[in-house]
């Protein structure tokens, strides 16, 4: 078997339909060196879910506006304060006026800056905002789930191992440790989705600020898997960059993984997630654990109450449109586009004129900033998602 040449998702489809020609179970588990409960798992998740797709996605960076000059900002302000009822088509002939030789922000940028600095009034509802990096305690089981990448490792194959693992902060009780080949999207999205049937919605969702939960080019620095959660009502919760003290919890477990289900490392990726599913057992039906006062995680962990039953639909009934955002990440009105983030490919926006042609976009309960159709591209408001993520 040429395991030098395949990836885990190779692997899987190379048994998967060696099972379908007809090759007893037994004889295969045998040759791929796993069990037949993994075996019959392996393709029971096939017969269920069909082929997940492997494609890549595009890495095209999202580009923020520049930052305008000190000046300008303050003359923007001052003009604004002088003249209280002016908007920022007033206040952008005033700034032709002024300045020569520099390049004019756009209405949308105007009404962005009147916005952060509190001198806009909002029309309709107050949109909740994500404050800061507040993480919250969660104390009750499926209030908060932990979740990264147990740093890669080599297998006998020479291919390397990504585990991802995912845990309730609460009960300690390891919800997941999936053996990937990489840390795309794709194969996040696949683990998680499985994870949501099992064992329902949490509330919140830690993380740290690297690929695939977040994306260091796109609006906010989201990312398509994180953009999911929201839509599906779960909040993000952001450790500080290079703090790992603030996943604590999540990382004194990846030490006790390291030491009893890594080391040595297995033939390839099937018996690799055979031991993963090994280790999941006795951590938490076996090992009792200090801090529960030696109970066992199974015995204080329950499923949650939030069944998953796909995406819910998108309403904005505060908004003068919906419209959904194409796959190469922009808003289309008439014959104009607008250049928003692909990370929202597919997903519907509401729209509303806040003033006399500065247009505000928003998702779900967040207000995402303001465009205007001459510009057509999108200036970001303050962050609503909390502060600015950092790459890996």
């Amino acid at each position: 078997m040429p395991w030098k040449e395949c990836s885990v998702i190779d692997e899987r489809l190379q048994f998967v339909a060696r099972r379908l020609a007809g090759e007893p179970m037994a004889e295969l588990c045998r040759e791929f060196g796993i069990s037949r409960k993994t075996g019959y798992k392996i393709f029971d998740r096939y017969q269920e879910c069909g082929l997940e797709g492997l494609s890549d996605r595009s890495r095209r960076p999202y580009r923020y506006a520049n930052q305008l000059p000190f000046q300008v900002e303050n003359y923007i302000l001052n003009v604004k304060r002088e003249h209280s009822s002016w908007g920022a088509r007033k206040i952008r002939e005033k700034l032709l006026r002024r300045f020569t030789g520099i390049p004019i922000p756009a209405k949308s940028t105007i009404h962005a800056v009147l916005d952060r600095y509190g001198l806009v009034e909002r029309r309709g509802r107050v949109r909740r905002r994500a404050q800061g990096t507040v993480l919250s305690p969660g104390q009750r089981p499926n209030e908060l789930w932990c979740t990264d990448y147990k740093g890669e490792f080599l297998l006998g194959n020479h291919r390397y191992c990504y585990p991802l693992t995912v845990t309730d902060h609460a009960s300690r009780f390891l919800l997941a440790c999936e053996a990937l080949s990489s840390t795309r999207e794709e194969y996040a999205f696949a683990a998680f989705e499985r994870l949501f049937r099992e064992r329902g919605l949490p509330a919140n969702i830690r993380s740290d600020n690297g690929v695939p939960f977040a994306s260091a080019n796109a609006l906010f620095n989201l990312s398509k898997l994180v953009v999911w959660w929201l839509r599906l009502g779960i909040g993000i919760e952001r450790i500080k960059p290079v703090s790992p003290q603030q996943n604590g919890r999540h990382e004194r477990m990846h030490l006790t993984l390291k030491k009893e289900a890594t080391k040595p490392p297995s033939a390839n990726f099937l018996q690799q997630q055979a031991r993963f599913d090994k280790f999941i057992d006795i951590f938490n039906n076996d090992r009792p654990h200090e801090a529960l006062e030696m109970k066992c995680p199974a015995e204080v962990y329950q499923p949650s109450t939030r069944p998953y039953t796909g995406l819910p639909d998108i309403d904005c009934p505060f908004h003068d449109k919906t419209i959904v955002v194409t796959h190469c990440g922009r808003i289309c009105m008439g014959n104009k586009k607008i250049n928003c983030s692909q990370v929202f490919a597919g997903q519907a926006v509401g729209i509303k004129e806040v003033h006399d042609g500065i247009w505000l976009v928003s998702f779900m309960d967040y207000d995402l900033g303001y465009f205007d159709l001459d510009a057509r591209v999108l200036e970001p408001l303050e962050n609503p998602f909390g502060p600015k993520l950092s790459p890996m």
